[in-house]
């Protein structure tokens, strides 16, 4: 048995390998970057070893600083995590060459399954069912566009190296996919050092199907049967659950074949994912269901899995790594329940969904509800360096309406500030009618935006929470105030004591007695309160905001950064003539990029920033004009 494990990773992934470890009596080593110094994987490791600056380049992606840092600490083995090294073959090579022993798949399957067009080809050679679509070498812009009209719009455009969404579009009509492609390229070199696509026909009713798969150095291979990841943002996973509602025997029997057929065709070791794309227009049918991609890692979804069958995969991974059988045949193997889990994010729905970055003041998670992944804590950083997940929240009970009611509940628990996050999203989600019913595909957020994103007003609830808490103070007991002790003259009824409050510039009478107050309220230095309702972040105050004249109406045409980030693109010119809503620039933050647009129809006036600049949260980047009136 493995006896020391480093886990080149960082936040909630590298808690939860440790988590395991620990469990099992295995010393562990962490790596960190300098904003990571006291992050919860350092101080939860019995060693840490800090190799390098912020930027990921110069940290958690540089092999050679990770391995000397296993060889330094005296640590057996490497675990990746997901994300960064994860799946990179020339990393396990290194490792395994340096002495250490890699707790991940042969660097050869690593390979095969890297490059989507090779792993398709590999598929279809071992009778996997593939997704119709262009996988050749020429990658000019011309035979891509022409392969792409012989296959027909919707198309989708796919980074071979691709994964978590980034390097991916979808277009709609030839006259889009030139500049569709130069983004695709864009995002995918920045994030895989390769811009090779790959086009594939579009499913118009997908589900996302995926299928846990594990093999150990004897030669089985076992699946741990499928999830359903349909529910996604900008083909980022959003709710994930396992099993997948309404799939039937067959169709299951299909699928979990499919995936151990494709493990078995590459030699597959330990943890590994098999995603499926599903026709889901007719519901789930044996032979709707293609091979998409296999992910030679351990999967951010995993705790589903691990609800539903009881395994621990991080101590599968060890064991297997360690040179132990499988712990379980296949027919040990059974499915119990229903398990559904949610990404909590650090990111504003209600504005375009853009990244959130600060400190963590108020922190609190439903963890006496749930099972909660988390590698941050109350008083931490969300930075703009890493990935804007910051949690996971996860739950199990016997059937999917359970769960789905439990995990809406978590959601509505959660208070964060002044970090903006997506529960009270998440919790929308989880209580639309149609995700109750099943009636999922990739389509069902974006479908539903406009229900789904706009943050709802104040409950009475929460609004009685404001007031009491403003009226109360720092005071134990009520002060005297006209609010509460006067119900108000009317000759034909009394009136229930109300105070004035505003959230922005919209005003709300908020009664001063209430039986069902939210949780929370906090009380700040400016005198606002904050109030947590249905996993919403409310900041109240007993004053309308003093109106800004330069900036009422139509705005200043101050185009601003909305967060620290680094210019990608830059779609117009000085003189140009633009519409509201028309992309003026691209910024790439958190491993993702977001145009900025026209807030109001005008001519550019100014461009103040260049490709390649790095800018911090509120810079202006660029003017706009209103035309003449």
């Amino acid at each position: 048995m493995i006896k020391s494990i480093l886990v080149a990773n960082r936040g909630e992934i590298a808690c939860r390998v440790f988590r395991t470890a620990q469990s099992m009596g295995i010393a562990t080593v962490a790596v960190y970057s300098e904003p990571d110094a006291d992050a919860p994987h350092v101080r939860m490791a019995d060693q840490a070893v800090l190799i390098g600056p912020a930027a990921a380049r110069e940290s958690y992606l540089v092999g050679e600083t990770i391995i000397e840092a296993a060889l330094a600490t005296g640590a057996q083995a490497i675990h990746p995590g997901y994300g960064f090294l994860s799946e990179n073959a020339q990393f396990a090579e290194a490792v395994v060459a340096a002495g250490l022993i890699w707790i991940g798949p042969p660097p050869s399957a690593i390979r095969a399954m890297g490059l989507k067009d090779a792993a398709k080809s590999l598929m279809a050679a071992a009778q996997v069912p593939v997704t119709p679509g262009y996988l050749g070498e020429d990658q000019s812009p011309e035979r891509l566009q022409s392969e792409a009209d012989k296959i027909g719009y919707p198309v989708l455009i796919k980074a071979v190296a691709g994964g978590g969404g980034k390097g991916m579009r979808k277009v709609e009509q030839a006259a889009d996919f030139a500049a569709a492609l130069t983004s695709c390229k864009r995002e995918a070199s920045a994030s895989f050092g390769d811009d090779r696509v790959l086009l594939e026909t579009y499913v118009t009713r997908p589900r996302h199907i995926e299928v846990q798969v594990f093999g150990d150095g004897h030669g089985n291979v076992v699946h741990l049967y499928e999830r359903d990841c349909s529910l996604q943002r900008r083909h980022q996973k959003v709710i994930e659950e396992a099993p997948a509602p309404g799939m039937s025997d067959a169709a299951r029997a299909a699928v979990t074949q499919a995936a151990v057929k494709a493990a078995q065709a590459v030699g597959y070791v330990g943890a590994g994912t098999v995603e499926f794309i599903a026709d889901a227009s007719d519901g789930l049918k044996p032979d709707r269901i293609w091979f998409m991609e296999m992910n030679t890692r351990l999967q951010v979804e995993h705790p589903v899995t691990e609800a539903v069958t009881g395994v621990d995969l991080v101590e599968w991974q060890i064991r297997v790594a360690s040179g132990e059988p499988l712990p379980l045949a296949q027919d040990q193997i059974t499915l119990t329940g229903h398990a559904i889990e949610a990404r909590l994010y650090a990111e504003n729905p209600a504005g375009g969904f853009l990244p959130s970055i600060g400190t963590l003041e108020h922190f609190k998670l439903p963890e006496d509800l749930i099972r909660v992944d988390t590698g941050v804590e109350e008083g931490g950083e969300v930075s703009p360096f890493y990935d804007p997940m910051i949690a996971k929240l996860i739950a199990h009970a016997a059937t999917r309406e359970g769960a789905s009611d439990l995990l809406a509940q978590a959601c509505s628990e959660v208070e964060v500030w002044p970090v903006k996050t997506n529960a009270g999203f998440l919790t929308r989600c989880l209580d639309h009618p149609d995700f109750i019913a099943g009636d999922v595909d990739t389509s069902f957020i974006e479908a539903r935006l406009d229900v789904l994103a706009p943050r709802p007003a104040p409950s009475e609830a929460a609004l009685a929470s404001a007031a009491m808490a403003l009226t109360l103070g720092d005071e134990a007991e009520p002060a005297a105030t006209p609010w509460r002790d006067l119900t108000g003259f009317r000759l034909n009824a009394a009136r229930a004591p109300t105070m004035r409050l505003y959230l922005g510039d919209e005003g709300f009478d908020a009664p001063l007695a209430s039986d069902d107050l939210p949780g929370d309220a906090l009380l700040t230095q400016d005198g606002e309160i904050v109030v947590f309702d249905a996993g919403e972040t409310f900041v109240l105050t007993a004053r309308p905001p003093i109106k800004d004249a330069a900036h009422a109406g139509g705005g200043d045409g101050a185009i601003r950064a909305p967060m620290p980030g680094k210019v990608v693109a830059v779609a117009v010119c000085v003189g140009d003539k633009v519409t509201r809503g028309q992309a003026l620039l691209t910024l790439e933050a958190m491993k993702m990029e977001h145009a900025l647009t026209a807030p109001f129809d005008g001519e550019v006036e100014s461009i103040l920033v260049s490709v390649g600049d790095q800018v911090s949260e509120g810079v202006t980047l660029a003017r706009l004009a209103a035309p003449p009136a």
